[in-house]
């Protein structure tokens, strides 16, 4: 959160807190880009008045940068006039929030931005090719019968069935899954595919996770068929 007026900052900080989030706060620009090169935060909140550079100039330089052009920003602002909120959303903002607000809109302000921008932030389940996936609870069924999964290789099958049919390599699913300030080999990657597999094989889902030659990998929800030879 980025919010120069301490008692704001603390109240929704409270806030977030209260609904399981975890919060770091800083209260202009410069500090702001240092926590984001620090670590890749799941979402922003942005106040549109800085000291120093303002958080529309910040949300548009994010936008203009690869690693960055992806991470969900909701503005808070007290500027109410729709050629202001026009100027946020095309600066690269996904919602803008008018002050004041009250903390149950801004959680569902931020529920509904993580479903569209960052679905495996969010605690909603997911379903894909037959699996069900319950963030809140860790859990995973196929069937009625549920898979064992370490830690890893839940969050791996988490965003593997958030984004389906589409082929991450490895540098992207060290950087979504393992988190960008994490430093560790490529072929890691492989490791833990290979685990999930074999952790899903009993329910008849290791398929799911296709190997995508020379790319990396992909959640199928498309499988070959079978056919047996008379």
């Amino acid at each position: 959160m980025v919010e120069d007026e301490s008692a704001i900052a603390e109240l929704i900080a409270i806030n977030l807190r209260h609904n399981g989030h975890e919060v770091a706060v800083v209260s202009d620009a410069s500090a702001a880009q240092a926590e984001v090169d620090r670590v890749l935060p799941d979402l922003v909140l942005l106040d549109w008045m800085l000291p120093g550079h303002s958080g529309v100039t910040l949300a548009r330089s994010w936008r203009a940068q690869a690693r960055t052009r992806d991470l969900p920003i909701i503005i808070l602002t007290a500027r109410a006039q729709e050629a202001d909120k026009v100027a946020g959303l095309d600066a690269g903002a996904d919602d803008y929030l008018t002050k004041p607000f009250s903390p149950s809109e801004l959680m569902a302000r931020i529920r509904a931005v993580l479903r569209r921008k960052a679905p495996q932030a969010s605690d909603v389940a997911v379903e894909a090719g037959g699996l069900v996936l319950d963030p809140a609870t860790h859990r995973v069924h196929s069937q009625g019968v549920e898979v064992k999964l370490g830690p890893t290789e839940f969050r791996l099958l988490h965003f593997f069935m958030s984004h389906p049919e589409r082929v991450h390599n490895r540098a992207h699913l060290l950087d979504r899954v393992w988190g960008d300030h994490v430093f560790i080999e490529e072929r890691t990657v492989d490791v833990h595919v290979k685990r999930l597999r074999e952790a899903l094989d009993p329910v008849g889902c290791a398929r799911l996770i296709e190997t995508v030659r020379g790319s990396g990998y992909r959640l199928t929800l498309i499988l070959p068929s079978t056919s047996s030879q008379a």
